[in-house]
């Protein structure tokens, strides 16, 4: 890669915390990818202050600057159970603007970038300073189709009624599209979100997935020979929310396994549709077959992994897909949803993606899907080599961060002034 001067950015990752996946892992990731070529300053939450300074004992970042902020211990009551998350979130957004301000008065700024919380519809307080702004990667434009909402369970159909009426919200929010109109460069983590950035007003915007795989991980995980023990055995791994969409999964491994009774599926994560899928399982005939573990530490979590031959990812909308990635990184072909993160992750070389209509297609085409590759050892194989590959080439945290520098760079030069 070719050599540059080292940029001064800002960054904001409300969520960043070492050794974790989801929101809070694309916050450290991102942060320790950029510091790699540039001199950066990252505000963050307070509450995330101990676990990074427990991890920078260890593995030092010299060129990287930490201002932790929280709001009055008053407010923490919106984030208790997530009952109001989004509204902390806004008003956060609005307190670390100042903190930014004098930042910038100090430091002057080559870039501003915000990189958590992964949502296109909240606005970023880094928009409002005056230098180039860089905005995600965002997503959340995806939505559940309205055909599969009457398989949801009540506790669903709330969230994502609820999501429906915040997303129109905040379509009319003037910050939100003055946060689209400033920013040089958008990056979006699904094509439905990319639509959505557009339509605010963004002029430059780029797919690009928020996920990727450390080195050692991608190694570890491919390390592996493929399973060659019975019974065949697929395994899901996610929070047990209705929109990982375990039912379809569930009901599909049922019928699949009326032809091979001896199949297992293991379902790895915690969460309030617990109790109904594995009523459903019950009902389903299949409490024998499927094993409920639980959430489990991640070490364990990669060790089931390799002791299974096909994933299963039916996410209805997810913006990331990080299961799906180490499933892949694994050597797991995986199923997916032509839909979301997943979409963007999986190639005919690497899996097989299912749309999704109705439930009653869905479970027929999961199904199906299944079937395919427990009959046949060699696509798996092959698929499993092509994941590996997909991985290292695309998902690699070194090889985004490489990538994220040009990006910098590009932008930089196309920028018009402030």
């Amino acid at each position: 890669m070719p050599q540059y001067p080292r940029l001064k950015i800002l960054v904001s990752a409300y969520a960043c915390e070492p050794g974790k996946g989801s929101e809070p892992g694309v916050g450290w990731n991102w942060v320790s990818q950029i510091s790699k070529c540039n001199d950066v300053w990252v505000i963050t939450r307070s509450n995330n202050r101990q676990y990074i300074e427990e991890a920078l004992s260890s593995s030092p970042m010299p060129s990287v600057h930490w201002i932790f902020f929280d709001l009055a211990s008053w407010a923490l009551f919106w984030k208790k159970k997530r009952r109001g998350i989004h509204l902390y979130y806004y008003i956060w957004q609005l307190g670390a603007y100042w903190h930014a301000r004098q930042l910038h008065r100090k430091v002057k700024f080559d870039l501003v970038h915000h990189v958590t919380l992964v949502i296109y519809w909240m606005p970023s307080c880094l928009s409002l300073l005056r230098a180039p702004f860089v905005w995600g990667p965002v997503g959340g434009g995806d939505s559940i189709r309205f055909s599969l909402w009457r398989n949801l369970s009540w506790r669903g159909k709330l969230y994502e009624t609820l999501r429906t009426v915040a997303q129109w919200i905040s379509g009319s929010d003037p910050f939100l599209r003055f946060t689209a109109r400033r920013a040089v460069l958008a990056l979006a983590t699904t094509r439905q979100t990319l639509r959505k950035l557009e339509a605010l007003g963004c002029r430059n915007v780029q797919l690009y997935s928020q996920v990727a795989l450390p080195e050692s991980e991608i190694a570890q995980l491919g390390s592996t020979a493929m399973r060659d023990d019975h019974p065949f055995r697929l395994i899901s791994i996610g929070m047990l929310v209705h929109l990982k969409g375990f039912d379809f999964s569930l009901k599909a491994f049922a019928q699949f396994s009326d032809r091979l009774p001896e199949s297992e599926y293991w379902i790895i994560g915690e969460g309030p549709e617990r109790s109904r899928l594995q009523a459903l399982a019950r009902d389903l005939g299949v409490t024998r077959q499927v094993t409920f573990w639980g959430a489990l530490p991640r070490t364990e979590v990669l060790r089931k992994l390799v002791e299974c031959d096909v994933m299963i990812h039916p996410a209805l909308h997810d913006s990331g897909g990080w299961a799906s990635l180490e499933g892949m990184a694994a050597g797991l072909p995986v199923i997916g949803l032509d839909a979301g993160g997943t979409a963007l992750q999986l190639t005919d070389e690497t899996g097989i993606k299912v749309p999704a209509f109705s439930p009653e297609q869905l479970v027929r085409d999961l199904t199906m899907a299944i079937k395919r590759l427990a009959k046949d050892r060699d696509l798996r194989l092959r698929l499993g080599q092509g994941a590996k590959q997909r991985v290292k080439n695309q998902f690699n945290w070194d090889e985004k961060g490489r990538a994220i520098s040009e990006l910098y760079r590009q932008t930089l030069g196309s920028a018009s002034p402030s």
